[in-house]
């Protein structure tokens, strides 16, 4: 372990040593209350059976649309998700989380009430704008619980709010396949039922605790001593003094003041000066600064830029292919004549999905042959999105489709560890909103050569195809990546081996001499 992990390491175990032996029944009370709302939050917004349906629906007798206006519809959600993204992101910080919760369960509930009640091209469109919104405001939902626990409950707080969700997604996508094959409830009221759920995760978010803090704007800092700085250090003595008095800030304090954020060498923050909310744009500039600073310095590391690469090229890819699976799927097996599984197929692919992601949890990987598994990865997933495209057998496509999701899903996991390992929770925070967006900058950039008739316009098959050369071009630049790593390596080992060698001929040289050569010297 390398000296600046161990300070790392111990300092965080200092600060959950510290957390521990404060914690009283009433602090737990205050962490559980929250988490449990939350993960009822997460539960219910995501137990929606109607939603692996919903190509069929669109396309069904309830608002009879071509698959050509499915295809336009389904671009509103990428490009609304891309241009919402950002500023919610700050807006969940400045808000502190809990609003942008709330605003999130409004969307939902908008969402699935003009998918029973809306009908007509633009009505849709509007939909998917609404459903961007749900999609951009997930970032409040999982940032929100660091703010209202301690330190050392962060990794468990963390997989209970995501377990929630996981559950709910399964629950919801089992629930739909079997009132669809045994019960033959129509579409609509699987949509009904999905309302009612959102409906509940709405309710919900309504009871948590508002936070007194956040991440970037309204940080509570503990250790609120103000630290001189080299300009203080030059002013007269009577000055100095009243500049390093000791600056007490409580969560009293904390509510008028936004701490102005200097980032120091990636795990480390400091709050040197603090300014009032009655300049909120002000603050607003001096966090973009700082975060502006911070983005610089993270991605820096070759590791953290390569990993980050790969999850910003292939999570615009695994958007692309949840979003049009559906329509593939009604292409190869029509669900007007046919028995469909399609919520099955969802449900499997998530739980084997969320297995794959705890195996590979507890597995090393080596920096090294980081990119050397990511191309052969990579050429899976090309290869199962090719297999889609090209056998046209629906079993064989779901199959496919499983595989997919189960690779991605570990990928993922292992990126999510590697980038986190050495950053804060902040760092962390803003490092994965950035792969985010620029992966939703390169999924409409493919949306619009792709899919928009302005450009090829192809057709369901030719996108997937598509999609398949896609994967294999990030699978071709890792094949590059990991030859550059692998010889770099290798270089690095010669030079320290003729390193090594050249000080021990020129400790040799330099050797002092006998006392019988020194006077074979003389003689």
């Amino acid at each position: 372990m390398e000296p600046g992990e161990r300070e790392r390491g111990a300092a965080r175990e200092q600060r959950s040593a510290g957390c521990r032996a404060t914690e009283s029944p009433g602090s737990r009370y205050n962490r559980l209350c929250p988490t449990a709302l939350l993960c009822v939050c997460g539960f219910f917004s995501n137990v929606r059976p109607s939603e692996p349906f919903l190509t069929p629906y669109l396309l069904g007798p309830d608002k009879n649309l071509t698959e050509q206006q499915v295809n336009e519809i389904y671009p509103v959600w990428t490009y609304s998700y891309l241009v919402l993204l950002f500023p919610i992101f700050l807006a969940t910080d400045y808000l502190r989380y809990k609003p942008v919760i709330i605003l999130q369960g409004a969307a939902l509930i908008i969402t699935w009430f003009m998918l029973l009640y809306a009908q007509g091209l633009l009505a849709m469109k509007f939909l998917e704008f609404f459903y961007g919104m749900v999609t951009a405001s997930e970032v409040a939902y999982y940032s929100y619980i660091y703010s209202v626990v301690d330190f050392d409950m962060y990794q468990k707080v963390t997989g209970y709010c995501r377990c929630a969700t996981l559950i709910g997604y399964t629950v919801g996508s089992v629930t739909g396949q079997i009132l669809v094959s045994f019960t033959e409830v129509s579409l609509f009221h699987l949509n009904v039922i999905s309302l009612a759920c959102v409906a509940v995760a709405f309710i919900a978010s309504m009871f948590l605790p508002m936070p007194q803090r956040s991440m970037f704007f309204h940080r509570v800092r503990k250790d609120c001593t103000e630290r001189k700085t080299k300009d203080e250090s030059e002013k007269s003595s009577s000055e100095e003094h009243k500049s390093t008095a000791p600056l007490t800030c409580g969560r009293d304090d904390a509510e008028n003041m936004v701490p102005v954020y200097v980032p120091e060498p990636m795990d480390s923050i400091s709050y040197t000066h603090e300014i009032t909310n009655k300049k909120p744009f002000k603050d607003v500039c001096i966090v973009l600064a700082s975060l502006w600073k911070i983005f610089l310095q993270c991605y820096s590391s070759w590791p953290l830029l390569c990993w980050s690469a790969w999850w910003a090229l292939s999570t615009c890819g695994y958007f692309q292919i949840l979003n049009y699976i559906q329509i593939l799927w009604e292409k190869i097996l029509s669900s007007q004549n046919s028995q469909i599984y399609n919520g099955m197929v969802e449900a499997t692919s998530a739980l084997l999905g969320a297995v794959a992601a705890f195996v590979v949890g507890s597995v090393k990987v080596s920096s090294i042959w980081s990119e050397v598994a990511l191309l052969i990865f990579s050429l899976i997933i090309a290869v199962s999105v090719f297999l889609m495209d090209t056998v046209r057998n629906i079993w064989v496509c779901y199959v496919s489709y499983i595989a997919f999701k189960i690779i991605y899903m570990m990928l993922i996991t292992i990126a999510t560890y590697k980038i986190a390992a050495n950053l804060s929770v902040e760092l962390y925070a803003l490092v994965f909103g950035v792969n985010t967006f620029v992966a939703l900058a390169l999924q409409t950039l493919l949306t619009l050569i792709v899919v928009e008739s302005r450009m090829l316009n192809l057709d369901i098959f030719g996108q997937f195809l598509a999609y398949s050369v896609y994967f294999t071009a990030i699978a071709v630049l890792f094949l590059i990546f990991g030859m550059y790593n692998i010889i770099k390596k290798y270089r690095e080992e010669s030079q320290a081996t003729e390193n090594t060698f050249a000080s021990l001929d020129s400790k040799n040289e330099v050797s002092p001499k006998t006392p019988c050569e020194q006077t074979s010297e003389v003689d």
